[in-house]
């Protein structure tokens, strides 16, 4: 197995002490989709239980979707959110790749990982598929939404999705953006919705990655997120770098979080990643650079 330098930067062995995750905690996916039978990934994906016993055919669950055993597809508006592009899949890995002696492994690899895909295979989508999305985790038990995108105007429906989701208890975490900007002075969207932890990406160096969006107010934590290695569709790997990076070693380090604890509030745990994170960045960030080794010790303490 692979590991990249963020593990060993975010204190990954040491939080594994306390706990690799657990299959009751779920993290939705919003991206371009996930390919679930990609063989470090298909042990830990959310499977839609009452749909794949079901009919075909037939909304066995009464969710509102037909035939969706692995998540949705809003893009396309049909079953299965199965990824025609790879950033989804190389988010996911991120997060939940299975600890199974090869390829590569995810901050909490033991999870639920569910596929929402809104992102068409060239990257885009429409603001109508991402609120569908976002409803379609809350309404299946996402505990976490990893949100890797951003782009467009300020959307009050989409903020309104997103708030329905915190006031439920869902943590919702999203990319800073790659612009190399500053949040502060110009929106960058889902990351400056109220309620969502925005994440900028830094490097083996500990640095503000080049690319990375920034913003002393409205981005909460940076995380490593240049050039890491996880999951690829078609059973491959590789070394992506972005916001998109990063965001998901914040939503893996929280769903480890909640495997320890999982009556944990979302505030608390909020708290918890900025109280415990190291105090760099700090003109770039409100909280500096997560953690997990320190985010884990301290949920443990409780």
């Amino acid at each position: 197995e692979r590991a990249d330098y963020a593990k060993e930067i975010l204190g990954i062995a040491d939080a594994w002490e306390y706990t690799r995750g657990s299959s009751e905690v779920v993290v939705a996916v919003i991206d371009t989709g996930v390919d679930y039978t990609h063989p470090d990934l298909v042990d830990n994906m959310w499977v839609n239980e009452r749909a794949r016993a079901g009919s075909f055919g037939v909304d066995d669950d009464g969710n509102g979707y037909v035939d969706d055993v692995y998540g949705y597809d809003f893009n396309s508006n049909r079953p299965n959110a199965f990824d025609d592009n790879k950033h989804g899949t190389h988010c996911a890995g991120i997060i939940g790749a299975s600890q199974n002696g090869f390829g590569t492994y995810g901050v909490s690899p033991k999870v639920r990982i569910m596929p929402v895909k809104f992102l068409s295979a060239t990257g885009s989508g429409s603001t109508d598929a991402a609120i569908r999305s976002v409803n379609y985790a809350v309404d299946n038990g996402a505990q976490v939404l990893s949100l890797s995108w951003g782009g467009g105007w300020r959307s009050e429906l989409l903020n309104q999705a997103l708030q329905r989701a915190v006031q439920k208890g869902v943590l919702v975490v999203a990319a800073a953006g790659n612009e190399a900007s500053d949040n502060d002075s110009f929106a960058s969207y889902p990351a400056n919705y109220p309620n969502v932890i925005a994440v900028a990406s830094t490097d083996e160096g500990d640095a503000l990655s080049s690319f990375s969006n920034y913003g002393q107010t409205q981005v909460q934590i940076a995380a490593p997120g240049s050039r890491i290695y996880s999951t690829l569709p078609g059973g491959q790997y590789g070394n992506l770098s972005g916001t998109s990076m990063a965001t998901p070693q914040v939503s893996g380090a929280l769903a480890l979080a909640l495997s320890l604890d999982r009556g944990l509030s979302r505030v608390s745990l909020e708290r918890k990643l900025c109280d415990t994170s190291r105090k760099i960045l700090l003109s770039e960030t409100v909280c500096g650079r997560m953690d997990v080794a320190a985010l884990i010790r301290s949920v443990a303490q409780d």
